[in-house]
């Protein structure tokens, strides 16, 4: 579970307070497990719960901006991200702006819906759509910059 919380958090020392929170958490919740659905599954939806709640309690997300804002930004070649190994990507992923980053994993990774991102993190799913577009802009420029 460390990788996942390495993916919301800004430090290595964040993710393992994370991932201890988690460790508490998925302890302390052990019984309501019900056997439906793989374990990791629900362990891993308890240690993305403790890392935006981290987030949330940071106010990560303070300097976002509605979907509106995010129209004057020209998208490179969406495919561009295809030339570059896993590894760099993740690194990329993780030097994204915490609000950017966070919205990028719970979208691309962990597969929420923007509407579920925005009850998440209490913010609109325009904001939730602006943010993941941002993110995508910067990763594109910094693919870019990496193999250009």
């Amino acid at each position: 579970m460390f990788p996942v919380c390495l993916r919301y958090m800004s430090s290595r020392e964040e993710a393992e307070d994370v991932l201890q929170e988690g460790f508490v958490t998925l302890f302390s919740k052990l019984d309501s497990y019900s056997g439906k659905g793989s374990f990791e599954g629900w362990a891993r939806k308890i240690f993305v719960n403790t890392a935006l709640m981290q987030l949330r309690k940071n106010d990560v997300l303070k300097e976002s901006e509605d979907l509106e804002g995010a129209w004057d930004i020209s998208s490179q070649d969406p495919t561009i991200i295809q030339n570059i190994g896993y590894q760099e990507l993740l690194e990329l992923i993780e030097s994204l702006p915490p609000g950017f980053r966070t919205v990028f994993n719970m979208y691309v990774i962990e597969g929420y819906s923007h509407k579920e991102i925005g009850e998440a993190l209490g913010i609109s799913e325009n904001t939730s759509r602006s943010q993941l577009q941002r993110a995508r802009v910067i990763l594109q420029k910094k693919v870019l910059e990496k193999i250009g």
